[in-house]
């Protein structure tokens, strides 16, 4: 489900279940993500969807990657492994106007 920039921060605020996930690259990875997300590249293949097994289903997923292409298909991927409730971050992280975290 794609949820503007607004829905997301709101409902993800109001979520006790919530788990933030960033598919975007090493290299983009480091120029900032949003503060709580765990990194899970979608470009790597058979190991993004290894690392998505090792996720529990039951807690809700907000997706984001830059533009919101690569996440909306990360979320139709979780749906189809059992996930019943992925977020796609519609306009992804280049639209993102609420806080940044950078690697240590």
């Amino acid at each position: 489900m794609d949820l503007t920039q607004n829905e997301w921060i709101s409902q993800l605020k109001a979520d006790t279940k919530a788990v933030i996930i960033d598919v975007r690259t090493d290299e983009e990875w480091n120029e900032g993500f949003i503060p709580g997300a765990i990194q899970n590249d979608i470009y790597k293949g058979q190991g993004f969807i290894y690392r998505l097994e090792e996720l529990d289903s039951s807690k809700n997923y907000y997706v984001y990657c830059k533009a919101g292409g690569r996440s909306a298909q990360a979320c139709s991927i979780m749906n189809q492994m059992g996930f019943k409730n992925a977020y796609n971050l519609s306009g992804g992280f280049m639209n993102w106007e609420g806080e940044v975290a950078f690697p240590e």
